[in-house]
């Protein structure tokens, strides 16, 4: 158990200095993470070595091997996956006495097992007819369409690599040695034109998605860095992956959530009105001035109401420094809101709106004046005057979910759509063309759909491909889209899987 010890005291330390250090010696959230890693696989182990130890020490009845109820701990193993029995009987059914044995119980343990990928060999064959009794011709039926025209992938393998590409951030040149290890050699750039062609067959349903999005009464906004490569200097350009969010969960909403990502060569205003168009609705955004041209107070796009994020407000105090008095009383004033919210996540928007205002507003009242009061008597300049005077300077726009119990209090359910992003940034450094970001926010936005509705991409993309492309650019697609799309194994769409998972 030493090594196990020792490895869990690394671990907490390894934690300590990335939370507490000096800012010289914190590493970054991916390196911490990696690191954890590592130290997991030390502590595996270690505490193997230790099984081994007790197992040998059992054998020889030195020590009694102590009970650990490992499967109490474990978490259960989806309904969904198929089971596969392997019953173990005694090496006799004899007793001692020379009696037959019966059974008379059982003990049964689940441990998940897998059945490594392999690729295998669709072979389509039509048989052509002709009649004996005339020459009216040979009959055959007719090739089916497929994304690839008369090549090699059927639609679930290009859906297979459009997964791993976007989803489990495996690039290209990766998922071809993977196909050289079972003796497939499949270029890279023949996987790039697969890609395409699926994201080319896919684009009018994330075309779909987009008006429906702007349709609906509230959205999240938010946005982060992508590189592209510029064309012709051999370096990248910095571009703008944007998130639209519409998800009414928090409140009991009937709207089916979705995720759709734009990306932008640019944040200013200009790109988000391309984003947003004549929006009308309400917006929970950040206070990036790229909005400022939406909402009542500026005169444009009257039919706007923004709603601002209190996590970047809170965010300011924590930089200004959590150890200086006046950032910790606005911390705590601004944790005692958020305590409030957590207890009304999911209830319905009447409820949540009559206990804001009963139990809310005093309280974001007495911030206001709390910060009328002491931003005056603070060094200007500082990061704390600068944190009171950004939200004083915004106070509607922060106090408006008082009064709409639709309305977050926060733009976090944008913030965790950018994540993904965020993780595919790091494994593919950078984006070959513009085109390339397009259709990685095409993708994207499925997946991420996908996500939301509790539904697997894989299943999703490989049924729909097969599906649109059987259909012409004027044919309804309405039953395509992830929050309609049917489940054939379970008879449901998408988002009525979803709801009943969340009422589970």
């Amino acid at each position: 158990m030493l090594l196990a010890e020792r490895a869990r005291e690394h671990i907490l330390k390894l934690i300590n200095r990335t939370t507490f250090g000096k800012r010289s010696e914190k590493l970054p959230a991916d390196q911490l993470a990696l690191a954890l890693e590592d130290q997991a696989v030390a502590l595996g182990e270690a505490q193997g070595l230790q099984d081994k130890t007790d197992e040998e020490t059992e054998r020889y009845g030195l020590v009694p091997r102590k009970h650990r109820p490992a499967d109490a701990q474990r978490a259960s193993l989806p309904a969904h996956l198929p089971r596969f029995e392997v019953v173990i009987e005694p090496d006799s059914l004899e007793c001692a006495c020379g009696g037959a044995l019966h059974k008379i119980g059982e003990d049964r343990s689940e441990r998940l097992d897998i059945i490594p990928a392999q690729h295998r060999v669709m072979v389509t064959i039509r048989p052509r007819y002709a009649c004996r009794c005339c020459t009216d011709g040979v009959h055959q039926a007719s090739a089916p369409a497929h994304v690839v025209p008369g090549g090699l992938p059927t639609e679930a393998l290009i859906a297979d690599v459009l997964i791993n590409k976007y989803c489990d951030h495996l690039p290209l040149y990766r998922q071809s040695k993977i196909f050289a290890r079972q003796g497939i050699e499949i270029s890279r750039a023949t996987l790039a034109n697969w890609v395409g062609r699926g994201i080319a067959a896919l684009m009018p349903i994330v075309t779909r998605m987009r008006v429906d999005a702007l349709a609906r009464s509230r959205l999240f906004v938010d946005e982060t860095t992508v590189k592209v490569l510029a064309p012709g200097t051999g370096k990248t350009k910095t571009g703008y992956m944007w998130v639209i969010v519409c998800d009414e969960r928090a409140h009991g909403g009937a709207d089916p959530p979705l995720a759709l990502y734009t990306y932008l060569p640019g944040r200013g205003k200009m790109w988000a009105k391309q984003l947003l168009g004549a929006y009308q609705g309400i917006l929970q955004v950040d206070a990036w001035q790229a909005y400022d041209q939406f909402g009542q107070e500026e005169g444009a796009n009257v039919g706007v109401r923004k709603s601002y994020c209190w996590a970047h407000l809170r965010r300011k105090f924590i930089d200004a420094g959590g150890d200086a008095p006046v950032a910790q009383d606005a911390l705590q004033r601004i944790a005692e809101i958020y305590r409030i919210e957590k207890e009304i996540r999911g209830r319905h928007a009447e409820e949540r709106l009559a206990i804001r205002q009963k139990r809310s507003r005093p309280l974001i009242d007495k911030l206001h004046e709390w910060f009328a009061a002491t931003s005056p008597r603070i060094m200007a300049g500082s990061a704390t005057s600068d944190a009171m005077k950004y939200a004083l300077k915004r106070w509607a726009g922060f106090t408006r979910f008082l009064d709409d119990g639709r309305i977050e209090i926060d733009n976090n359910t944008a913030e965790r759509a950018i994540r993904p992003v965020t993780l595919q940034r790091k494994n593919a450094l950078f984006a070959g063309h513009q085109l390339g970001a397009e259709n990685w926010a095409a993708i994207a936005s499925l997946v991420e759909t996908c996500k939301m509705l509790d539904i697997e991409p894989y299943a999703y993309l490989s049924d729909v491909l097969a599906r649109i492309i059987t259909r012409s650019d004027t044919d309804a697609i309405d039953d395509l889209l992830p929050y309609n799309w049917v489940d054939t194994n379970a008879g449901q769409t998408a988002f009525e899987m979803s709801n009943l998972a969340s009422a589970a």
